[in-house]
């Protein structure tokens, strides 16, 4: 015990303890910097920050960061055990090595990994403030010895078929972290489906969210005027294709208020009203367009309403600025629509869907994850994936779901029965 109250050994504690104090630094600077939100710190950033401002300019080269912070945790680390196991041999003889590596590992564990970190991640945007610009002179003055290391690490990553990039993108970190706090509880899943609304909405196309051709209310033009009325009315729409001898011969656009204004004029006689005169001209465009464009386009030309067509001019459906909206903040429904979604929900958790249910809305209604790459519809995906029209009856299992066919009619699947395994 002599020894250890030697002045040569307790220098070499002092050193040591110095030592564990910077290894605390590297350890709770790198927590910190690597757990801060660049959000955060960016709004740091504008409010005036200067330290924020160098925290930002570490984050954009993170390899380099954590280069430099980890080459100093070693090295201290290192030097810290050498010292100690010296201070051991000398006061204990050959067994002060195993005495040595069981305090180091202590004294390392607890003082200069666990309590830092902890408490770096309780505040890390604060602490990563706070270590700005002594991190940044390390980051400078090992800057030559980590590009070296970085050399190597790429080179030996390559040996392996690795590269060293990430292929993340700033909106598939957001949709992580939503999707995290919405399984935490602390996002709601209508806030959840907005927020990825408006972040999958550039993924698609006008196709994906129209109205199929089979689902539209279009009226013959050469029906008495009476009878246009009729139909106007119990569509509960508000603009109606109106088609000659072929519905894919569309020649206008019934608005209703056009309607109600032509019908004020001739003092409420339906048979003097010229259905020809009062329509619109339709606006066609291909369904291959992008929804983002489209909206554009609508905002442009001060239009909500548009007919979706394939590359041979066969009308597909049509795409209104309310199907685009309602991609972002679900359904849209008014005193006029549909009650009937065609989404049936059983005491087993399964559901009885129709055929012509979009994937999208069905993923939206019951928080499920099945594909839309390759189809839009149910009756679309069970066809794609099991490659025939299969009869009522037959069941198929796909992505974790149950499907089994419930109705057909003709060549169309009318009515599938989906569980979730």
């Amino acid at each position: 015990m002599e020894k250890l109250l030697e002045q040569d050994t307790l220098i070499k504690l002092g050193i040591i303890l110095v030592l564990i104090v910077c290894s605390a630094f590297f350890s709770g600077s790198e927590t910190a910097l690597t757990a801060a939100s660049r959000a955060r710190i960016h709004a740091k950033q504008k409010a005036g920050n200067k330290k924020a401002s160098i925290v930002a300019r570490l984050l954009e080269s993170r390899e380099r960061l954590i280069g430099a912070l980890l080459l100093g945790n070693n090295l201290v680390n290192i030097l810290a055990a050498s010292l100690m196991t010296g201070v051991m041999l000398d006061v204990f003889g050959a067994v002060g090595t195993i005495y040595a590596t069981g305090v180091m590992t202590l004294l390392i564990l607890i003082f200069a990994e666990v309590l830092p970190k902890t408490y770096a991640l309780t505040n890390p945007d604060n602490a990563a403030v706070a270590v700005a610009r002594p991190v940044s002179v390390l980051v400078w003055v090992f800057a030559p010895i980590v590009a070296v290391i970085q050399w190597l690490v790429s080179g030996a990553l390559k040996l392996f078929g690795v590269r060293a990039e990430t292929a993340w993108t700033a909106s598939d970190e957001i949709r992580g972290t939503i999707n995290l706090h919405h399984s935490e509880g602390s996002v709601e899943k209508s806030e959840r489906d907005q927020i990825l609304g408006v972040l999958t909405i550039g993924d698609l196309t006008v196709e994906d969210v129209m109205i199929h051709r089979k689902n539209l209310n279009m009226v013959e033009v050469n029906l008495p005027p009476a009878e246009i009325v009729r139909q106007v009315l119990a569509s509960g729409n508000t603009r109606l294709p109106l088609w000659h001898k072929d519905k894919d011969n569309v020649v206008g656009i019934l608005h209703a208020k056009d309607m109600l204004k032509a019908l004020s004029h001739a003092d409420g006689n339906m048979d003097k009203i010229e259905f020809k005169k009062i329509t619109r001209t339709p606006w066609f465009v291909p369904e291959t367009t992008s929804v983002v464009t489209q909206l554009r386009a609508f905002q442009q030309k001060r239009e909500h309403f548009a007919l979706c067509v394939d590359e041979y001019g066969t009308l597909m459906g049509v795409i209104t600025l309310e199907d685009i909206l309602e991609e972002i903040v679900g359904d849209i429904k008014d005193e006029f629509d549909d009650a009937v979604v065609g989404v049936n929900v059983q005491k087993d958790g399964s559901v009885i869907a129709n055929g012509d249910v979009p994937i999208r809305d069905l993923n939206r209604a019951r928080d499920w994850n099945l594909p839309d790459g390759d189809a839009v519809t149910i009756a679309g995906l069970v066809i794609h994936e099991s490659q025939t029209i299969p009869n009522p009856g037959r069941v198929f299992s796909f992505y974790g779901y149950r499907f089994e066919v419930l109705k057909r009619h003709r060549n169309q699947i009318t009515s599938v029965k989906i569980k979730k395994w």
